[in-house]
């Protein structure tokens, strides 16, 4: 198993999933095999020779990968941390004076919208551009969306910061990866530790990002942690830009099932209406920001169920994958209700961690986003441990329907863990309270995330792989929408609300664990010989 940060991040060990395959389905399909997104393998190869000089053995394409990624990772988590802040504080304290509901809702919005434009840049790369210039113009954009954080004032500049930047890394996060696996023949024995050493970027990344762009907030304001962001970003652009010729070459320049030019136009005005859309509806107070997580995640329901029928339906797809489909829909829900949980770490505990957290560590105040690194720390810790263990458990390692159900009893534990300090004022919860809590949110995620990309691989129907990472994906988009949303619920200035919060969290994620266990013999007959 390769290390991971976060969701997104986390491949099945042997790189993405392949390319759908590019036959038209039958006439009852309802669609045609899959050109849908996202991690296209590519017959030619640009595999690192015995003979050219290496990075550990490796190509030095991924020593430019990784290096991107790394601070991508870095500008995205650093600015993770800083945004419910920057959202809610006061002008005075140098934020923009949002209510916190409607804070937390603007950050649930932008993390699912992450996952969503993911699924479309893999779409454009396939289709349009190629991995590997969607992922320059990707690293462009998330360039461009900290520069406008930084520079620009007010709601002005999160509007056109986040925008670029869920547009932007969603795309890359794809992108790179197909790339980074195109570096490398199929048989190439090398792949599984050059994704561990990529990995490992993206971790330190998002390990240090937190740390930095908080110092410099407690230092000289937020703007100058956006511009911490912008900078990184800046070095990883320039970085990739000259060594792109010399160590990328011609891997992920092949356009997959290229869109015909008579058709560019089409989908370009229909991507242009869809904005105008939700940009009138806003202006005009149909739509509020408040609403932002909501819509977000009602898009994620709609597309996911659009990609699951048009698999379900197709012609290509047999009797055996069809079973399987109708077993992955538990887990998807599953899966929902835990990032639902996990990435309210960027919105309940990012409010926690600011009203009531003991933030004084060895005499030292530290800034409360600095919570952010905790699990990534713990990623880079723990990952090869869990990897390790399910390799020597071999055949007796749990499946991943009861993987899933311990993933959720474990964050809800540690939902669970918030309760005796409910109602607490300023400075009531200990630091390695916090410490635990996220602890056990790294846990259950090291049981969940590979596990569930490396399911997916496994379930997917041979003519629709990729289609089907997209629907994984939209999961996680999902549940990073509803963090958001049910954030809105958490009152922190009521005792008893807040006490209630935490506890329905625990039920319902607890809950939904012992009905996976009691499902798990019918949902495994589902999956037919997948384990």
């Amino acid at each position: 198993m390769t290390s991971q940060s976060h969701p997104e991040d986390s491949p099945a060990p042997n790189g993405p999933p392949t390319s759908d395959s590019d036959t038209t389905a039958g006439p009852n399909s309802g669609a045609t095999a899959d050109t849908t997104p996202s991690a296209t393998a590519h017959a030619a190869s640009a595999s690192a020779t015995h003979n050219e000089r290496t990075f550990f053995g490796h190509p030095w394409g991924l020593a430019n990968l990784s290096g991107v990624e790394m601070w991508e990772r870095f500008s995205f988590y650093g600015l993770q941390a800083l945004l419910v802040y920057y959202l809610y504080y006061s002008v005075t304290e140098g934020g923009l004076g949002m209510n916190e509901a409607t804070a937390v809702s603007i950050v649930g919005a932008y993390g699912g919208l992450v996952y969503l434009t993911s699924v479309a840049g893999a779409w454009v790369a396939d289709r349009i551009l190629s991995a590997e210039r969607t992922l320059f113009y990707s690293a462009v954009l998330v360039m461009l969306g900290h520069i406008s954080l930084a520079i620009l004032p007010g709601f002005i500049g999160v509007i056109f910061g986040l925008v670029f930047i869920a547009v932007g890394s969603g795309a890359l996060k794809t992108t790179s990866q197909v790339v980074l696996g195109d570096l490398y023949d199929r048989d190439d024995r090398r792949r599984d530790g050059g994704f561990s050493i990529y990995y490992m970027g993206v971790n330190i990344g998002a390990l240090v990002g937190p740390l930095i762009t908080n110092a410099l907030w407690g230092w000289k304001g937020f703007h100058w942690g956006f511009g911490a962001a912008a900078v990184m970003m800046a070095i990883g652009l320039v970085q990739y830009t000259v060594m792109r010729k010399q160590t990328i070459k011609d891997a992920g320049h092949e356009i997959a099932n290229p869109l015909p030019r008579k058709k560019y136009l089409p989908v370009f005005l229909g991507a242009a209406a869809a904005i105008a859309a939700f940009v009138l509806l806003f202006t005009t107070g149909v739509l509020h920001v408040q609403q932002l997580s909501n819509i977000t995640a009602l898009i994620a329901v709609i597309v996911a169920a659009i990609l699951w029928v048009q698999m379900y339906r197709s012609d290509l797809t047999t009797a055996v994958e069809r079973s399987r489909l109708i077993g992955f829909i538990p887990m998807f829900v599953a899966s929902v209700a835990f990032w639902s949980l996990f990435q309210q770490q960027f919105t309940v505990i990012a409010l926690y961690s600011d009203q009531r957290l003991d933030r004084n560590v060895f005499g030292v105040e530290l800034p409360p986003g600095v919570v952010q690194s905790i699990n990534p720390l713990f990623i880079i810790l723990f990952a090869a441990v869990f990897g390790a263990l399910w390799t020597k458990l071999g055949d007796k390692q749990p499946s991943y329907v009861t993987k899933f159900a311990m993933a959720l009893g474990v964050i809800g534990v540690a939902m669970l863990l918030f309760i005796p300090f409910a109602g607490g004022g300023a400075n009531s919860t200990p630091f390695w309270v916090m410490v635990l809590i996220l602890f056990l949110f790294t846990m259950g995620e090291l049981m969940l995330s590979p596990v569930g990309n490396s399911m997916t691989t496994l379930l997917a129907p041979q003519a629709f792989p990729t289609r089907m990472f997209a629907l994984w994906l939209l999961s996680i988009s999902l549940g990073t929408a509803l963090s958001g949303s049910l954030a809105g619920f958490y009152h922190p200035n009521v005792a008893s609300e807040e006490r209630t919060y935490f506890i329905v969290m625990f039920a319902v994620t607890v809950g939904l664990g012992a009905l996976m266990l009691l499902a798990r013999k019918w949902i495994l007959k589902k999956f037919v010989d997948v384990h």
